[in-house]
């Protein structure tokens, strides 16, 4: 019997929609990091630009090899995209360093971090390896708040503006629109998520730091003993104790991430475990960067409602 594994295919149409939007000239060409900022890129760009997305919603973003179609990829690239505060620092540098293009080595030039020019959450006073993979420039998982995405999409279209000046106008009607349309639904994800606002719970490591912080949910435990390492069996003892004496009633995860430990607190406790999209293609419905916000929230209230 053939099994479809219909998560895989969702997260390939998406990669072929990047590429089946792309047009017969493209006035820039576009490396994202990262599949939000690919969608970000494409509701400013219109069907003026090519975009890659060099990760999908299945892959951590910390741990990425740099192939050789991502140096191929890297050299046409006229704009980086990427979350920045040193997400990529682990094989970033080294497509930049081995794609031998110019246009895309610095900030000065066609590199675009979006954490810097947001106010990043969790920046350590000081950092050393014993407080395991903690980024120095504070958290850098932004673009789950609307609010900093906003801020990140205007800047973001003054970037491609001054590369692209020829078609500048159409750039900013596209941000407009899409400005608009951002600020509505904004209103709308923070009426609809009164009831979530105070609620506690259980993740695997800082990946929705942003997006708690939007909603107003409290992140009591952490699966991770520390960031980036592997849960442990004493540790997750130690989260078990937290789960009881809180009445925690959810513990989350992303796709990305083993669910051993979160279906483990499940089996020991009342908690529910939920898997929620990390970002644009994480599940079925999160095809873009406005309905990945509505995949949240109603997945979160559903489970909410349960209890």
């Amino acid at each position: 019997m053939v099994r479809i594994n219909f998560k895989q295919i969702s997260i390939s149409l998406f990669g072929l929609l990047l590429a089946s939007t792309a047009p017969a000239y493209a006035a820039i060409n576009i490396f994202a990091c990262e599949p939000e900022y690919a969608a970000l890129a494409k509701e400013i760009s219109g069907d003026m630009a090519t975009i890659y997305s060099a990760t999908t919603a299945l892959q951590d973003p910390h741990f990425v090899q740099a192939r050789p179609s991502l140096i191929a990829k890297m050299r046409r690239a006229n704009l980086v995209i990427c979350a920045g505060a040193d997400l990529e620092l682990g094989w970033l540098p080294m497509l930049q360093m081995k794609s031998n293009n110019r246009a895309v080595q610095s900030t000065d030039n066609g590199v675009f971090f979006a954490a810097d020019y947001v106010d990043n959450l969790d920046i350590p006073i000081k950092v050393d390896r014993s407080m395991g993979d903690v980024h120095e420039l504070g958290n850098p998982h932004v673009h789950l708040d609307p609010r900093r995405m906003a801020i990140v999409a205007k800047k973001l279209t003054a970037k491609i503006i001054s590369l692209d000046p020829e078609n500048g106008q159409s750039y900013q009607k596209n941000f407009d629109d899409f400005s608009a349309r951002w600020q509505v639904a904004s209103k709308r994800w923070q009426q609809q998520s009164q009831p979530l606002n105070g609620l506690k719970v259980v993740a695997y490591h800082s990946s929705f730091r942003y997006l708690f912080d939007f909603l107003g949910i409290e992140k009591v435990a952490d699966l991770e003993p520390k960031p980036g390492l592997p849960p442990t069996s004493k540790h997750l003892l130690s989260v078990l104790d937290i789960v009881k004496q809180q009445k925690i009633k959810l513990v989350v995860y992303t796709g990305y991430q083993d669910k051993k430990a979160a279906m483990w607190l499940q089996d020991k406790t009342a908690i529910t475990s939920l898997q929620l999209p990390y970002t644009v293609g994480g599940n079925e419905q999160a095809t873009d960067l406005f309905t990945l916000m509505d995949s949240h929230l109603r997945l979160l209230l559903n489970a909410i409602a349960t209890h």
